[in-house]
């Protein structure tokens, strides 16, 4: 097992610098499994040979590269050591894993979450000010055109308004008995330390981070949409541990993402008044299932780190 991991984690970093040159329909890192849909009923997005050689193509070209490398190509608007693709898996193609296909013919649309309607534009925005932890790109700026165009083309031919089969992380069920984050840690210990270390700091090579970090200062924040236990779960039950998606059982499912998001992280940018307590009514009490300002182990969570 370890071995299979150790294989894992050396593809990873000798792959690192390649990111941006990698196919933009390659998916040889996916299980057969997980790969074109698994054979289900998922929208399929075009190859890259469709793609045209014109202004547009270079374009979505260039959304693709800070889709994969944000931390390269779109450094100024970034505050810690997350790329797009992180959470939104296979280049942002893979059914299952929040695929940009499945988001962009959906927009513009509300969101409870600053209870208005979004364009795509605004919700690209957000990403850049919760789960990069850093501050949203200009709704005309280069790096959201890009970011827009590539979420374009992968969703051409998508039916616009439609929910489609393999949008979202699909739910898990929590366990009856409620989750354990003390079974989180055994699990994560044998499941996931060796791709994002011991301590939830992730593994870098030559300053670029290769797993991303979990928790601490170059994670998302409390207001990203992973803070929940939820949508955490529900994410690695489906894709992790990587290349094993499917693999750990629901309540296992739970039980490490309720482990990982035990600790502390960035501060949510909405913070009230300086109160945690007051950002919990306001924005995490009805939040899905999380642990901003609860007790953990004696210690308050949402701090925040800077």
């Amino acid at each position: 097992m370890r071995t299979y991991w150790l294989t894992m984690l050396a593809m990873a970093v000798s792959g690192a610098s390649l990111a941006a040159e990698i196919k933009m329909d390659d998916q040889s890192q996916l299980t057969q499994k997980a790969a074109k849909g698994a054979g289900e009923n998922f929208f399929q997005p075009p190859q890259e040979k469709d793609l045209p050689a014109n202004a547009y193509g270079e374009l979505v070209q260039h959304g693709r590269a800070i889709f994969v490398d944000t931390q390269k190509y779109a450094a100024e608007y970034v505050g810690n050591g997350m790329n797009c693709t992180n959470c939104h898996l296979d280049q942002g193609r893979k059914a299952n894993s929040a695929p940009l296909w499945g988001a962009y013919p959906m927009y513009p649309a509300y969101r409870k979450k600053n209870d208005k309607v979004n364009s795509y534009a605004e919700r690209i925005q957000g990403c850049f000010q919760f789960s990069m932890n850093g501050k949203p790109p200009a709704a005309d700026s280069h790096v959201i055109n890009a970011l827009t165009a590539y979420s374009y083309w992968l969703s051409t031919g998508a039916p616009t308004g439609q929910e489609l089969p393999g949008r979202a992380y699909p739910e898990v069920p929590q366990p009856k008995g409620g989750f354990d984050i003390a079974k989180g840690k055994q699990i994560y210990a044998e499941q996931c330390a060796v791709c994002h270390s011991d301590n939830g700091q992730g593994q870098q090579a030559g300053g670029a981070y290769v797993f991303p970090p979990l928790w601490g200062k170059d994670s998302f924040n409390w207001g990203a949409g992973m803070h929940r236990i939820n949508t955490a779960a529900a994410f690695i039950k489906e894709s992790m541990p990587l290349g094993k998606g499917g693999s750990l059982s629901d309540e296992d499912a739970w039980h490490v993402a309720a482990y990982m998001n035990s600790h502390e992280r960035p501060q949510d940018p909405r913070l009230v008044e300086g109160s945690v307590e007051k950002t919990r009514v306001r924005y995490h009490a009805n939040d899905g299932v999380n642990l901003y300002g609860q007790e953990v182990d004696g210690v308050v969570l949402g701090q925040g780190i800077k």
